[in-house]
């Protein structure tokens, strides 16, 4: 099933215009959210195909969040994409090991980004 309804959760309005932006432009339905205690709320209940994570928010960060997601059986299913400025090879292992499909380090190219969600669907 291709993706098609996508999540944004950062906190950065810039990001999230700049997300939203190389996504509705090709095609997707986008929703945002600017915090990781948002993000849960519209992710039951919009029920989006994929997410596009931010690290550091206020409050939960994305590491938290993800975890959260890929440990409720009702919601770990759908994949995360990590989109953040933290840029070591750690901060990615550590994404992957709290759930996250793929890592990408801001500010995110636009063609690697639609690939890696062309690969998730």
């Amino acid at each position: 099933m291709a993706i098609q309804r996508i999540l944004i959760v950062d906190d950065s309005a810039t990001e999230r215009y700049y997300l939203s932006d190389i996504l509705t432009r090709s095609g997707y339905t986008v929703s945002v959210a600017v915090s990781g205690e948002e993000a849960l709320e519209k992710l039951k209940a919009e029920k989006p195909e994929l997410i596009l994570m931010d690290v550091v928010m206020p409050g939960a960060n994305g590491f938290q969040v993800t975890r959260s997601i890929a440990r409720d059986p009702e919601l770990k299913d759908v994949p995360i994409i990590i989109c953040s400025s933290k840029s070591q090879e750690t901060d990615r292992i550590w994404a992957l090991r709290q759930g996250a499909k793929d890592y990408l380090v801001k500010p995110v190219d636009p063609a690697e980004l639609l690939a890696k969600i062309a690969a998730l669907g």
